[in-house]
């Protein structure tokens, strides 16, 4: 059989990884990457990749089997609308649309078309999310008392400076919804939702915000929010860019047996025993390809299973606009583009929000001033 053509809309940033992932599939036989589309020149790429400045001029041009989509978050929905009416399935970035009436109107092309749709969230394809979301089904871990994710990352002004639509709640008119919550440490959310075993819209029943910034951006940079699922169960999540110190994001199961960690982007899985094992990860586009080639191979994460997320990503659309943290709150280091703030004491809030699944406001973090929203 032929391999499978691919092409990738968007070959900078993340992109690049994306075009590597394709390289490593064609050295194998298993896939060729056959063009790419961005507006601004493509560098490094195998020998008789064709480009073009956009996936228009790309699918109308030469013929695809699948369309790799990793573009600004506003240009999901036509894009991989795109792709699918022109015969491909896609693999397409995190989040996959920035609101749920987008959502509704890529998962209709979806069921007109046929077509595949993978969302790119890496550890719904981890043996390390999958084996404690199935000691969670099986109550392993005792009644569920809830569910964290716990996010303390790093980013300095050249972070928001990388695009236009960066920081942006809306761009031109369009909805953007990049944020802490729903870009950077959204694997968390998505990753939250499947232990529960809630990942779809109507697994959703209701939302809460808090938003705050300490960035000169419209986006939230430091955050609490809320979401209860259909099975009852409180999900927090709480996230900043402005910690200390980069750390590896978790998601915490508290069990009245004991709590387990998993540490998504290391496939590691902790148990309530301390044992900690790490996990192998399957490839997306792997995947996808797999599916192609035999419909009854499941794919890891198809748009359906974004749902309950696009569900946060719509609560925090909505919301009012993040609040500033206090000049007094914040301690600023670098310059330039290695500028960077530090909200003070923002892991132990943190922290604390995940421990008791309690939002900023309600444990008294000095910056809170109640911009708690249901949705």
């Amino acid at each position: 059989m032929t391999a499978p053509r691919v092409a990738v809309a968007g070959v900078h940033g993340h992109g690049a990884s994306h075009v590597r992932n394709v390289a490593r599939l064609a050295e194998a036989g298993r896939a060729r990457l056959v063009a790419v589309a961005d507006p601004q020149p493509a560098s490094d790429l195998p020998a008789g990749v064709q480009v073009y400045g956009g996936l228009d001029e790309l699918l109308a041009s030469i013929g695809v089997d699948v369309v790799i989509i990793s573009t600004p978050i506003q240009t999901h929905l036509p894009l991989a609308e795109l792709a699918m009416r022109a015969g491909a399935d896609v693999l397409l970035e995190k989040p996959p649309t920035a609101s749920l009436a987008e959502f509704e109107q890529l998962s209709a092309v979806v069921a007109e078309t046929g077509r595949a749709c993978q969302v790119g969230f890496q550890a719904q394809a981890s043996a390390a999310t999958l084996t404690l979301a199935e000691m969670v089904a099986e109550g392993r871990l005792g009644e569920l008392r809830g569910i964290s994710a716990v996010g303390k990352w790093v980013r300095k002004a050249q972070y928001f400076q990388r695009a236009r639509w960066a920081g942006r709640r809306t761009l031109d008119g369009v909805a953007v919804v990049d944020g802490a919550v729903t870009n950077p440490l959204a694997h968390s959310t998505a990753a939250a939702l499947l232990l529960d075993g809630s990942p779809g819209a109507d697994d959703v029943r209701s939302v809460e915000t808090e938003l705050f910034r300490a960035n000169p951006i419209e986006s939230d940079d430091t955050s609490t929010v809320r979401v209860v699922t259909g099975r009852g169960t409180r999900i927090l999540i709480a996230v900043t860019l402005c910690a200390p110190e980069h750390l590896e994001p978790s998601v915490i199961v508290h069990g009245s047996e004991g709590r387990a960690v998993l540490r998504y982007a290391s496939d590691t899985l902790e148990l309530p025993d301390g044992t900690v094992t790490k996990y192998a990860r399957e490839d997306l586009l792997e995947n996808l390809l797999a599916h192609r080639a035999d419909p009854a191979v499941p794919l890891y994460c198809p748009l359906s299973a974004t749902g309950g997320f696009t569900k946060v990503v719509e609560a925090v659309r909505v919301a009012e606009a993040p609040a500033e943290i206090p000049d007094a709150l914040v301690r600023w280091e670098g310059e330039g583009l290695e500028r960077r703030p530090i909200v003070l004491d923002v892991e132990k809030w943190v922290d604390r929000a995940s421990d008791e699944l309690a939002l900023f406001s309600e444990l008294g973090a000095p910056w809170s001033i109640g911009q708690s929203r249901e949705s």
